[in-house]
């Protein structure tokens, strides 16, 4: 492949995520993931490069961008009420409510005695 797309990930990153996948006894749906993730992340930093030309001395800008498009995960509290109510309306399936009775946990455990 000659004309790769730039957002295409380099063949031996594809090979990294594959080894690291069956090393990991991970899924496809693993791999699919980080690519996607690579992908996304490779255009958010074109986004921001390209942002960069009409702001040479303000950075806010591309710090405002990255902010909005990779916002921190939910804290651990945001996700055990998130839990709580999938199991309270009964929104899981077996492998759902076992990952949120275990988020739960983890909150639960977190709290000083």
């Amino acid at each position: 492949m000659t004309d790769q797309h730039p957002i295409t990930p380099p063949q031996w990153q594809v090979d990294a995520w594959c080894k690291q996948a069956l090393a990991m006894g991970a899924d496809v749906d693993t791999v699919f993931l980080e690519a996607v993730r690579w992908g996304s992340d490779q255009e958010l930093e074109a986004c921001c490069e390209w942002a960069a030309q009409f702001n040479y001395d303000d950075y806010r800008y591309q710090d405002e961008l990255q902010s909005l498009r990779r916002p921190n995960p939910p804290s651990l509290k945001k996700q055990a009420l998130g839990a709580l109510y999938a199991i309270a309306t009964g929104a899981d399936d077996t492998r759902e409510f076992h990952q949120d009775i275990e988020t739960i946990k983890t909150a639960l455990e977190s709290l000083p005695d």
